[in-house]
């Protein structure tokens, strides 16, 4: 068959076979994988497999990585050269940057633009490398010339690297190296450059790769090559130094193991070094061998070892018990209390020695090494906080005060010693922050407690010293009650008003520094300051009590007891049950001063703020705690006012109100001329309350918003709260004391009136006297006797309440006097000529409400002075006296005619003039026919 193919040929098949591919392929990316576990001598030889292994050998992110872990690649330096270089070239050839930076593929900040629809280099790299073109030698016209800038055979940076990675090969033999001191300083000469980092690498490889792997291999650590090409100490722990740089790019198959064996060698010269160091510290050759193998363990690895060497060699550490004793504390200072005089001589030799350590360290070690920041360290660790522990356990153990008193003054004699540290070179305020975290790392363990056991004891003691103070009133109490009923035999189950007294203080336990209490209560923002700020106040109480005639407020005498207070001698018991019922009102009204003290006051006030003064001295430190410490001393001032104002002052003016409520003053013998007792004695409770409170805002600014513990203008703040609730308590108190107190001095004006007004002051026709032409026109003695008396007790309160209280207390006694004087006129009769004597009297109450300045309150007493008129119309004027009856705005609107009416029914003629009044008033009378 003519033009087939012949079916006999057997080679025709393969003839018609078409070969579809030579050899198998892996991804970039596998292979990319693999060699970041190839050695570097073995990546070099791939490379010259072909152009691709080539190129993903010589991938320029591949040997930025390990300069990287070499920390030897600086990023900003990279981009700083390549926008240096594109310039440069970009001036050249009178094209602008950027447009130059477009056309070789590389973006302004050193990224390579991907065009449009092409995807990136299958390596993962951002750029495509261009090698040397940094450095790339310029033709006149600005053309690239590939190889300009490699020299004769150095197209890998790796000339002076033995490609052979069999480490038997190199044992034996010194690394080639053209010079052995390059190794030394062959990171100073690297450059970060992109495009040219494998070269860069190259240089770090051939200078130390062959030591490393000698190192590796080596099975004596003395033979190593490193030792005995640099004899010089430095010089080879500057070589482990870059050896161990090195070795951190060994990132091929195995390198743990690598790493661990050159450890070893390390470890073993450290060893060496560190035991001529500690010879030399023996010996004392501080400026010779010690300085010599103190730096040279700092070139090896940091110098810590010789640190930690010459730490635990020093007298701080090695002889800590030589610094000072913490029991000493406990036992040099009196039973049962501390004494920080041997803390602070603790301190003292503590900062002395340290400062001459660090000197010594100073001229060991270069500043590079921070030993100081080690030295404090290790020093406020096994030091501080061992001899703080030991002090705190045992002063613990103790007393809560002497535990107290250790914790705050041993944490401000630990900052006085930070300051008098000195630092080591180049560390400035970095060593004093350090020092300062390291004090409060000693304390942070017991400042919880501390902080708890601050509150609790003060909670403790001032409950105590309120609850002896009741104890004390309580048996006082009891004593005199027994003295006033011991001669007077009693009945069984008799009921009298004495069983609503059983609680009340009836004679002072002690006389305290009295204050004037005349209006305005003069010097008392300054006693209250010294007060609080406990000076002597000797020299202002005599004064004082030289002033005021009244007996003194008691109170406590600081620890006394019983049999040590000094009391007013008793007096003769009564012999009636009538007058010991008698004798104790009059008692119990005179001890309402004693029912609450300004001598616990202030002992609480100064336990306080020894209190809130320790614990304020870690806020004021600004150390980690310090809000822990501010919201404690918050809380100890919220539990001073309640305690004070809860337990003490609140109880004391509700007993004295009840005091007041019981007074009558029929059953008082000796009523004064110008004073109601009881009320006068509330009256001055009312001003040691104030006194109390000034003391409290006293402390409150100096304590509390001076040292920044609290803010007054934070409404939400419980200091705040709890003060505001402090006065407004007393406030209520006062004012339900007050309103108590106008019922007694209006009960003693009432009892005035109908006890010395007599029959004929407004009546003189009455006694039957026959002549009157000598005749007082002035005011009656009781018109006197009661203004003195309402005059004296309201001038008491000025300057010890607010103005808006005082004008309500002033208008309210002026009412009801006015009430008082109404009804005490209805029960007169009075004659025209006793109607001088009338008016007299209503112009002396009138000029009395005219000093208290209120003018609502003075129409009152003109109407009572306008009514005293109606007395002196002579009686064959009736009709004149009814005009002046039914005059309403004669009155100013007070009274009504049908009260003046009423009033003028009180003339001793009424009944002969009636008639005539009632037939001019109301038209109406007797008509004879």
């Amino acid at each position: 068959m003519s033009g087939g193919t012949s079916r006999d040929n057997v080679l025709a098949p393969l003839r018609e076979t078409q070969i579809v591919g030579s050899k198998p392929l892996l991804p970039a990316e596998i292979l990319s994988l693999i060699l970041d576990y190839v050695n570097v001598s073995d990546l070099i030889h791939f490379a010259r497999v072909s152009k691709r292994m080539k190129e993903m050998v010589y991938d320029d992110t591949r040997w930025v990585q390990r300069l990287r872990l070499m920390d030897c690649w600086n990023e900003a330096e990279a981009r700083k050269r390549a926008e240096a270089a594109w310039r440069r070239r970009a001036g050249s050839q009178g094209l602008p940057y950027e447009e130059q930076t477009e056309r070789a593929g590389i973006g302004v900040n050193g990224t390579t633009p991907t065009a449009p629809g092409k995807e990136k280099s299958s390596s993962g790299s951002n750029t495509i490398p261009v090698p040397g073109w940094e450095q790339a030698q310029l033709s006149p016209n600005g053309v690239h010339q590939p190889g300009a800038n490699h020299a004769s055979g150095t197209h890998d940076g790796f000339d002076a690297v033995p490609l052979s990675s069999d480490a038997s090969t190199n044992q034996s033999s010194t690394p080639r190296s053209k010079d052995p001191s390059a190794g030394l300083t062959i990171f100073s000469h690297v450059r970060s450059i992109r495009g040219q980092a494998r070269e860069e690498y190259g240089k770090i490889h051939g200078a130390l790769n062959p030591y490393y792997v000698d190192a590796i291999a080596c099975m004596d650590h003395t033979t190593a090559v490193v030792f005995r090409a640099y004899r010089d100490p430095n010089h080879q722990a500057q070589m482990l130094a870059n050896i161990s740089k090195f070795a951190n790019s060994d990132i091929a198959q195995g390198w743990q193991e690598r790493q661990e064996r050159f450890q070893r060698l390390v470890t073993a010269f450290e060893t060496a070094v560190a035991q001529e160091f500690k010879q030399a510290l023996e010996s004392g050759d501080i400026d010779g061998r010690l300085r010599k193998y103190g730096h040279v363990l700092t070139t090896l690895n940091g110098g810590q070892k010789g640190v930690e060497l010459f730490i635990s060699n020093s007298p701080i550490i090695a002889r800590k018990n030589e610094l000072g004793d913490p029991m000493d504390c406990l036992k040099m200072g009196p039973a049962g209390s501390i004494s920080l005089d041997e803390s602070q001589r603790f301190f003292a030799r503590l900062a002395a020695s340290f400062n001459e350590q660090i000197a010594v360290m100073d001229r060991v070690f270069p500043a590079s090494v921070k030993a100081a920041m080690t030295f404090v360290q290790r020093m406020g660790k096994e030091v501080l906080s061992e001899y703080l522990s030991t002090l705190f356990d045992e002063a613990h153990r103790m007393g809560t005060e002497p535990y107290l008193k250790a914790v705050s003054g041993t944490y401000q004699q630990s900052l006085y010693m930070a300051k008098a540290l000195r630092p080591s070179k180049d560390t400035g305020d970095e060593f004093y922050e350090a020092v300062d975290r390291i004090v409060a790392n000693a304390f942070e363990a017991h400042i919880d407690l501390y902080l708890n056991e601050e509150y609790g004891h003060f909670k403790r003691k001032s409950e105590a010293e309120v609850s002896e103070w009741e104890r004390q009133l309580s048996e006082q109490d009891a004593s005199m009650q027994t003295l006033y009923m011991s001669n007077v035999n009693r009945q069984a189950d008799k009921r009298d008003f004495l069983t609503s007294f059983k609680k009340v203080v009836m004679m002072p336990v002690n006389v305290l520094p009295t204050f004037p209490l005349s209006s305005p209560f003069g010097g008392k923002s300054a006693t209250a300051k010294a007060l609080v700020n406990g000076e002597n106040l000797e020299a202002s109480s005599q004064a004082a009590s030289q002033l005021s005639t009244r007996p003194a407020a008691p109170g406590m005498i600081h620890g006394a007891s019983g049999a040590d207070r000094s009391t007013t001698p008793l007096p003769e018991p009564p012999t009636t049950e009538l007058a010991a019922k008698a004798a104790i009102m009059s008692s119990r009204l005179e001890g309402i001063r004693s029912l609450f003290s300004i001598e616990v006051a202030l002992n609480l006030v100064h336990t306080a703020k020894s209190a809130i003064e320790r614990a304020a001295v870690f806020y004021r430190a600004q150390s980690q705690f310090g809000e822990d410490a501010r919201k404690q001393c918050q809380l100890i001032f919220v539990l001073l006012l309640q305690i004070l104002g809860g337990r003490h002052i609140k109880a004391g003016f509700d007993q004295a109100v009840d005091h007041l409520t019981n007074y009558d003053p029929k059953e008082i013998q000796n009523h004064g001329h110008t004073e109601v007792k009881p009320l006068v004695t509330f009256l001055e409770l009312v001003n040691v309350g104030d006194l109390i409170q000034q003391m409290l805002d006293v402390f409150y600014e100096q304590e509390m918003v001076a040292m920044k513990l609290t803010d007054r203008n934070d409404f939400l703040d419980p200091v705040v709260k709890e003060k505001k609730r402090f006065e407004q308590m007393l406030d209520e108190r006062v004012a339900a004391g007050l309103n108590k107190g106008i019922e007694v001095l209006m009960t003693e004006v009432e009892f005035v009136c109908a006890t010395t007004q007599k029959a004929d002051d407004f009546n003189p026709d009455a006694s039957g006297a026959a002549n009157f032409e000598v005749m007082d026109i002035g005011p009656t003695e009781t018109a006197k006797r009661i203004v003195d008396i309402v005059s004296s007790h309201t001038k008491m309160l000025v300057g010890s309440t607010d103005k808006n209280m005082l004008d309500v207390f002033n208008q309210e006694v002026g009412l009801r006097m006015f009430t008082a004087l109404c009804k005490h006129l209805k029960r007169q009769r009075i004659s025209v000529t006793g109607s001088i004597k009338l008016i007299s009297d209503m112009n002396q109450y009138f000029s009395y409400i005219q000093t208290l300045k209120n003018q609502n309150l003075l129409q009152y007493f003109i109407a009572l002075r306008e009514l005293a008129q109606i007395y002196l119309v002579d009686p064959s004027d009736a009709k004149e006296l009814a005009t002046i009856i039914a005059d309403g705005d004669r009155f100013q609107g007070v009274f009504r005619a049908e009260d003046v009416y009423e009033y003028a029914s009180r003339r001793a003629d009424w009944f002969q003039i009636r008639p005539r009044v009632d037939r001019a008033l109301y038209g109406v009378g007797c008509c004879v026919m």
